[in-house]
């Protein structure tokens, strides 16, 4: 071992220090994060997302950045996995320096990030994980704001347009056995109370599960008329393939689980049998504005090459409306400060976006941007997500 060490060793290590220690405010970027499932069964869900925060950054970029400096975004994968997640958000914001930060697909593991951003006072924009305790989590300064839909609010739609469509009198529900699961059981018995309205049986089943039979029998039995689903892709496709097993046709309203995926792969040919809720679609009439952002996808990503290619819409939109509204708090705190950009966010007055235009999306109360009246109910048609029509 040497018994001194040279100058230029030393000018090495101070580097490396400084560069470990490198506050936000001094980097030559603004960083923001995001943690989401960008493996695994889930992976085109994070792609949709991933996608949409791109876009959005290049609009961004393009237009001069934010106090000057050019948005950099810095993702990292949670494998579906709550640990994990809180290991990933931990590093953007301690490591990467994050100024703030969005969430991915999966409530429990945006569920189990709720409190370290609280801690950390930096925000953390959730763009697609539903759970309604995400941003209605009880903190006394709240970080967590969320454009995507809410559980709670899912759940009313759900059961209205199960009465609507299928006039159900005694409808029964095939939930994931997990936070997510929990949250629409809650959601859906309340939902199902206002309209007085009993619920046949609720089953519960596994994220591995191949064969769901037992559990729809029993629902069968309990004489259920409209099946309510909350899975994602994978869970979502076995009960569809389990319920043409048992030659059981009963209407399925879904949660938006299966437009994470290859679902109508997956599923089979019952797939288009699903109806489920959505924040947005790309088929059918567009928007000026949806016009435009289609075609700069189709240009940044030259892999699109039919709509089916663009699924899951819900993941780029809500995305892109996230990126640009935490954008705007940027820009109104004028700091990179998580306390300031938070502030913000109740400021931002107005922005039209791809999803709508949004006025006052944020306050004290209210940290979801989308309300019930955004959503729309959907289905799969040779790999492409339509809107239904009534």
């Amino acid at each position: 071992m040497p018994r001194f060490t040279s100058r230029r060793q030393v000018f090495s290590m101070v580097a490396a220090v400084l560069f470990f220690a490198l506050p936000a405010q001094a980097q030559t970027t603004i960083r923001l994060g995001l943690v989401s499932a960008l493996s695994g069964q889930n992976a085109k869900s994070g792609e949709a997302i991933v996608r949409g925060l791109s876009l959005a950054l290049d609009e961004i970029n393009a237009q001069g950045g934010l106090l000057g400096k050019k948005v950099e975004l810095v993702t990292r994968d949670d494998e579906s996995n709550p640990a994990k997640g809180v290991v990933a958000a931990r590093e953007l914001v301690q490591r990467e320096h994050v100024v703030a930060f969005f969430g991915g697909v999966d409530t429990p593991v945006s569920l189990a990030i709720v409190p370290f951003a609280n801690q950390a006072k930096v925000p953390f924009i959730g763009v697609w994980a539903a759970g309604t305790a995400i941003t209605k989590n009880g903190a006394a300064e709240n970080y967590v704001f969320r454009v995507s839909a809410v559980d709670d609010l899912v759940d009313v739609a759900l059961v209205d347009y199960a009465v609507k469509k299928y006039g159900a009198r005694k409808p029964g529900m095939i939930l994931i056995n997990n936070a997510w699961g929990e949250s629409n059981e809650a959601g859906l018995k309340s939902a199902l109370a206002a309209k007085k309205i009993p619920y046949s049986a609720i089953e519960k089943f596994e994220t591995e599960d191949v064969d769901v039979v037992p559990q729809l029998t029993r629902l069968k039995n309990a004489g259920t008329d409209v099946l309510f689903m909350v899975a994602n892709v994978a869970p979502s496709s076995q009960v569809v393939k389990s319920l043409d097993r048992m030659g059981w046709n009963v209407p399925i309203v879904s949660h938006w689980g299966p437009a994470g995926g290859r679902f109508s792969e997956l599923a089979g040919p019952s797939a288009p049998k699903v109806h489920f809720i959505e924040t947005y679609s790309f088929s059918g009439k567009l928007s000026p504005k949806g016009a435009v952002v289609l075609a700069a996808l189709k240009k940044k990503y030259p892999a699109i090459v039919s709509m089916a290619d663009v699924t899951p819409a819900v993941g780029i939109a809500n995305a892109y409306d996230a990126m640009h509204l935490t954008a705007l708090a940027i820009a109104k705190a004028g700091s990179t400060e998580g306390p300031k950009i938070r502030a913000a966010f109740y400021k931002i007055d107005s922005y039209d976006g791809l999803i709508k235009t949004y006025k006052t999306p944020f306050t004290p109360t209210n940290q979801d941007a989308l309300s019930s009246s955004d959503y729309i109910f959907t289905y799969f048609k040779d790999g492409e997500i339509l809107p239904l029509t009534n």
